[in-house]
């Protein structure tokens, strides 16, 4: 007989009945019932019901086992008395009668329980990592990450990609969030980084001539944590590929998120065809470029209408005259809600900044639709029609209003629309609503620094005619402002799963667009010259994405919180509290790296 096992805690059944077998696991929960025991043991597989009483030789040492200790049982397998089966457990039908055990790990009192679902305070589940996984739910995430990573390098191979691994340790780059720094100890003063996204090296897999790369991709960013993103490293499937058309990226990359989402959506609905969506569209639509659909509210542009001669309504006309806009967010069905309905709308809007929500309830009063409510009165009949008609709202239904600047106005508006359709229970949540977003702006104005930025990734072609983008100077900022790229992401459920662009492979074009940024050609050379010399030696076009990981399995373990799908995740000051890390170095680990602290005062 095996040392420890000659089952797993999940696999014995009716057909055992009668063995002699062999488990270890851990006893997951003890319930003394006056002479007998009854063990549940657990490992990784399962979870079997174990039974010892006071004719039992192994009586007195289950007596002294307590909840988490690893032990090892012998004992014959019997079916459990009528009434007594679990339905629930694969291993519900037979018990294991306990002949011998043998203690292999004893546990002290523990600082949170394995057994049930209490909730424990975020620093205790994260410090005792190990308990925390042990736990049915979040071990079973685990687990589903492991599969749904499976499932995505299954299709890539499928679809014709191989699996590449890129450099951990590389150069320092200029865009994008924090890096982490690596001390060389070989070149006093120099500096590895960590890679925030292994772009640069997927782009140069292209250049050498592989035409179809993948990689489950760490990526490591010095930045705040989020629910949706953890702090200090992440994984994406990150994609690349050569001769290629942005259709061409669509057709490759949508078959298998849809395929993975389906193969664990657990009875959801899958968005069967991604629609496009432009990101002029969605901010003015959707109020963000992460929308999300399951909502069916959509936003309308009813500028004009506020603007109108007859309307009396001066605040709107204010934030007009000054350029702003009004956006409006139909609410479906809400004339029938009372009127702490439209007050706890309008607190939540002072909450964000927003003098409140202005509304119109719309009925019909013998076949003619009406508004009425606090500003309806400033509104002539007709203009609310127009109003109505943009909002595609009917009688019953009310329209509420957002009104700023541009940006401002687009991101109430938006908030709005998801708070709205959550209070009406209008967004079908039993679905994943998958959209691209496409044409992003290539550049945007950094009104802090006063001047031309990046809005996206840098590396993106421009959808811009190449001979007239190299003649475009300091004077062309309205048209410079005004270029889109080819750049999209894929959205699912109003989070973002991943970002991609066609590349730009012109090194002229590369030049150019940096310059247009405010990087010399000097501050290029250092950061990108692999790159660049690489572009200037013959490169194909070429595309890519990466979607998150994390994110994926986040959406597809109906996770709220990333750290709940990742192994071991840092809190949100991205610290590991169980590894104690980050820690401080040794004066000789200092000295080896030419490194002299120069540590803030302590307050």
């Amino acid at each position: 007989m095996h040392r420890y096992r000659t089952h797993t805690c999940g696999a014995l059944r009716p057909s055992d009945v009668g063995d002699t077998v062999r488990l270890s696991g851990w006893c997951h929960r003890i319930r003394d019932h006056g002479g007998v025991l009854f063990i549940d043991l657990r490992d990784h597989y399962g979870l079997t019901q174990c039974v010892v009483d006071s004719d039992s030789k192994a009586f007195k040492a289950a007596e002294a086992v307590r909840s988490e200790w690893v032990i090892r049982i012998d004992g014959r397998v019997r079916t459990r008395p009528a009434g007594t089966e679990n339905a629930e457990l694969p291993t519900g039908a037979v018990e294991v009668y306990i002949d011998d055990l043998e203690v292999l790990g004893a546990a002290a009192e523990l600082p949170m329980p394995v057994f049930g679902d209490v909730e424990y305070p975020e620093e205790t589940r994260l410090r005792y990592r190990f308990l925390d996984l042990r736990r049915e739910k979040l071990h079973a995430n685990i687990m589903k990450r492991g599969a749904i990573i499976d499932a995505l390098r299954r299709r890539m191979r499928d679809g014709g990609f191989f699996e590449f691994q890129t450099p951990i340790l590389t150069a320092s780059s200029p865009e994008g969030a924090r890096d982490f720094l690596v001390p060389s100890r070989l070149h006093p003063g120099k500096f590895y980084a960590l890679p925030q996204a292994p772009q640069q090296f997927k782009q140069l897999t292209m250049i050498a001539g592989f035409d179809r790369y993948f990689q489950i991709a760490p990526c490591f960013r010095d930045e705040d944590a989020r629910a949706d993103r953890s702090p200090g490293e992440f994984y994406q499937l990150d994609i690349e590929m050569s001769f290629v058309t942005q259709e061409d990226v669509f057709q490759s990359v949508e078959p298998v998120l849809r395929g993975v989402f389906e193969e664990f959506a657990e009875g959801k609905r899958v968005t069967k065809e991604f629609p496009r969506i432009t990101y002029a569209d969605a901010m003015l639509k959707y109020g963000v470029d992460k929308p999300d659909l399951r909502n069916p509210l959509v936003i309308a542009d009813v500028t004009d209408e506020f603007a109108e001669e007859a309307v009396e309504f001066k605040a709107f006309k204010g934030v007009i005259k000054s350029g702003g806009v009004v956006r409006a967010i139909p609410a479906t069905g809400a004339a029938s809600q009372p009127r702490s309905f439209f007050d706890k709308l309008n607190d939540w809007a002072r909450s964000e900044g927003a003098p409140g929500l202005g509304y119109i309830v719309f009925e019909d009063e013998g076949g003619t639709l009406t508004g009425r409510g606090p500003i309806a009165k400033f509104i002539p009949a007709e203009i609310q029609a127009r109003i109505a008609r943009k909002a595609n709202a009917k009688a019953g239904d009310a329209v509420f209003f957002a009104a700023g600047p541009e940006a401002k106005a687009a991101g109430l508006a938006g908030k709005a629309r998801i708070r709205i359709g959550d209070d009406l229970n209008l967004s079908d949540k039993d679905q994943y609503a998958f959209c691209w977003i496409t044409d992003f702006p290539m550049f945007e104005w950094n009104e802090d620094e006063k001047k031309i930025d990046f809005s996206h990734n840098p590396f993106s072609m421009p959808n811009f005619d190449h001979d007239a983008f190299l003649k475009l100077g300091e004077g062309d900022a309205e048209t410079i402002l005004g270029i889109k790229a080819f750049q999209y992401d894929i959205v699912c459920n109003g989070i973002e799963l991943s970002s991609g662009a066609i590349r730009n492979h012109k090194p002229e074009i590369m030049e150019k667009a940096f310059g247009l940024a405010g990087y010399g050609r000097d501050v290029l050379e250092a950061k990108f010259g692999g790159m660049l010399n690489a572009l200037r030696l013959g490169a194909p076009p070429h595309g890519g994405i990466a979607p998150g990981v994390d994110r994926i399995v986040m959406l597809l373990c109906n996770e709220p919180n990333i750290r709940e799908v990742v192994l071991f995740p840092m809190n949100q000051r991205a610290e590991d509290l169980m590894m104690s890390a980050p820690s401080e170095a040794t004066p000789k680990q200092l000295r080896e790296l030419h490194i002299r602290l120069n540590l803030p005062e302590k307050k």
